[in-house]
């Protein structure tokens, strides 16, 4: 219970610091003033909280969205193992096209392979030519055959 001047209130029924209506009798007229200043800046900054926090939940919600977004990270996964495969191909012929292979980024048949090659974006020639050699050597293809085949992967 509290006491007042005459009269006994119960805890819960006594005016509180944070009711906005509330203002202690003993406080002098600039007192006044200067707690209706405060609760008048308190009430702007708890809107501006709240708006700060609907921002935050609608960008926490798009971010969200762009991680969802199955299509834009699968295209741009898809665009990072291409260029390791390529740098891997530079590097090793056979290791490049096992990994393109591996990733599901090309099918082990001589058409794609060849696409591949003919295309060559960021391909080293060289590497290409050590390909081409070490399948067209390791074949075993007849002799009538090879030349045919690789007159079809320089086309």
């Amino acid at each position: 219970m509290t006491v007042g001047s005459d009269t006994y209130m119960p805890k819960s029924k006594a005016p509180k610091m944070d009711d906005l209506d509330y203002i202690p009798a003993d406080l002098s007229p600039e007192e006044r003033a200067e707690l209706e200043e405060i609760r008048r800046r308190k009430g702007a900054l708890l809107l501006e909280i709240q708006r700060l926090r609907e921002e935050l939940r609608e960008a926490m919600m798009e971010v969200e969205g762009l991680e969802n977004s199955t299509e834009g990270s699968k295209t741009l996964q898809k665009s990072r193992h291409v260029a390791m495969g390529r740098k891997k191909f530079n590097m090793d012929p056979k290791k490049g096209i096992g990994f393109l292979v591996d990733n599901e980024l090309l099918r082990h048949t001589p058409e794609e392979i060849a696409q591949f090659l003919y295309k060559g974006e960021g391909l080293n020639k060289t590497a290409i030519g050590d390909y081409l050699g070490e399948r067209l050597s390791g074949s075993s293809c007849g002799a009538s055959v090879c030349p045919e085949k690789l007159r079809r992967l320089t086309e």
